[in-house]
């Protein structure tokens, strides 16, 4: 069942992200351009997803399990250090570059489109990359 559940809840944020226009870097890009022909319509799209999230997380403080098994993560690291905004920042640059996030660019990468290969392929070698030379526990 949980399989089941995860492929759904992917599948439902894929089809959120298309109808929103978040799959399109020009949609990104205009959002991201404040100073120039900013799009705002991006905000609907965050602001529609914050009832559902409230929800969400009222009902998860009360459970004590997740509804289909396991158990809900600790914190994560709350410290701010060098290694949190400098993947912020790399964050920010490749996607006010690219026009992608990886959740849009995977959606996008579905469709064949070549911009969003390019970035998963490039994103990859360096997860691959940090994989290899970093030998820590990410959650601390």
């Amino acid at each position: 069942m949980s399989a089941f559940a995860a492929f759904a809840s992917g599948l439902l944020f894929a089809v959120g992200l298309a109808v929103s226009g978040m799959t399109r870097p020009s949609k990104i890009i205009g959002f991201l351009d404040v100073a120039g022909a900013w799009d705002p319509s991006l905000l609907l799209v965050m602001g529609a997803a914050l009832p559902f999230l409230f929800a969400a997380w009222r009902i998860a403080q009360r459970r004590s399990a997740p509804f289909l098994g396991g158990i809900f993560p600790g914190p994560a690291r709350t410290g701010i250090d060098a290694r949190l905004v400098g993947g912020a920042a790399l964050f920010g640059v490749g996607w006010g570059l690219s026009g992608f996030c990886p959740g849009p660019a995977i959606v996008s990468a579905a469709s064949g489109a070549v911009p969003a290969l390019l970035l998963l392929a490039g994103m990859s070698a360096g997860m691959l990359a940090h994989g290899l030379l970093v030998k820590e526990d990410p959650c601390g």
